[in-house]
């Protein structure tokens, strides 16, 4: 090592440094080991340089500008053990600083936990919601939708799958003012509400990430309780699609609002099912394949040879199916003015689980 040259050192106060030139000169003069209280001693100044907002490679530069500043009088001590000894206090050092940020990254996930929390289920004053959320880039002065996808394993905010979205998310979209976070096992979107390609393109993303889960995006709505509306309209959603057996990988709540106006006054669905279909219960086998026999035949849109071929029935075998549901219940599947009777209490049975359950 030369003294000759200068040394430019980087701008770090050198309370971060204090000890480290005396540190260096009493163990490479010794040959003694660092003890317990100066390694404690380092990691404790690393820290408080995590903390103040210093680079840990800002920080190793310094550290070894100052030992090159130290080397004439180390070197005695030879290269060798004057690496091993910048090697060991280093590392302290950086354990510090390190330690410092994984606490302050606890904290922060802590934090982001605890404002997904309240703005999902309408938590906290509003006023203070409206200001934790412009640090997590959202503006209650406009509408926002809520997208929620599911797969067959819960995932959270650490599991590849999240960071995979939101990855491609910022690499589409850029600084959108968009949220990606985790609740309750579920993938959450919540985007302004004028940029549906965003959820659209976050469903596309989450689909393929959860290995072909089901995603459900509620409808756009102002303010801070826009955002709750809409979470649980995605929600709500994903709950019907699981009721229902909805095949579809993506559902909007737009296009499901038919199904709570069925469900709104539970009696009278359940009245319905059981005056309609209450009578499939006296059939050989039970109401079931009769019922499932209806719900096949309205998804097929009332096709026979389509509905017997999704039953891998023949069409006469269907048809047969068709009449004993008429001659059971009094009313026929082909009759327009029976048919919506009919397929009203078929929606009502799947959403009541019926036969399965009384009601």
């Amino acid at each position: 090592m030369s003294g000759g040259e200068s040394v430019t050192r980087p701008e770090v106060p050198d309370d971060y440094l204090t000890g480290y030139a005396r540190i260096l000169a009493d163990v490479c003069g010794t040959g003694r080991r660092l003890t317990r209280e100066e390694l404690e001693a380092l990691r404790a100044q690393g820290e408080r340089a995590a903390e103040a907002g210093h680079g840990l490679r800002t920080l190793v530069r310094r550290h070894l500008a100052e030992t090159r500043a130290s080397s004439p009088a180390l070197a005695a001590a030879g290269l060798d053990r004057v690496l091993a000894v910048v090697e060991q206090a280093v590392d302290a050092f950086a354990e510090g600083h390190e330690r410092a940020q994984r606490l302050a990254m606890r904290q922060e996930e802590a934090g982001r936990r605890e404002f997904v929390d309240d703005l999902l289920y309408g938590r906290s004053d509003l006023g203070r919601l409206a200001e934790r959320a412009e640090r997590y880039g959202l503006l209650f002065s406009g509408s926002h939708a809520v997208a929620v996808a599911e797969g067959g394993r819960p995932v959270d905010d650490t599991h590849p799958a999240t960071r995979q979205v939101e990855t491609a998310l910022v690499t589409r979209f850029g600084e959108r003012r968009v949220l990606v976070a985790t609740k309750e096992g579920r993938l959450v979107c919540v985007a302004p509400g004028d940029q549906d390609e965003v959820l659209s393109f976050f469903a596309k993303q989450a689909y393929a990430a959860t290995g072909g889960g089901r995603v459900a995006i509620g409808r756009p709505h102002p303010g801070a309780g826009g955002v709750v509306h809409s979470y649980e309209e995605a929600l709500n959603a994903l709950d019907l699609a699981e009721r229902l057996d909805l095949p579809e990988p993506v559902l909007r709540a737009v296009d499901l609002l038919v199904y709570p106006v069925l469900t709104r006054d539970r009696q009278a669905m359940a009245d319905l099912v059981r005056d309609t279909l209450g009578p499939l219960r006296t059939a050989r086998g039970g109401a079931q394949p009769l019922l499932d026999t209806l719900t096949v035949y309205f998804d097929a849109g009332c096709t026979a040879a389509e509905a017997a071929r999704r039953l891998s029935l023949s069409v006469r075998a269907f048809t047969y199916r068709l009449e004993r549901i008429h001659k059971l219940t009094g009313a026929d599947p082909a009759d327009p003015v029976h048919r919506y009777t009919l397929q009203t209490a078929v929606i009502g049975a799947r959403l009541l689980g019926w036969p399965e359950r009384d009601v």
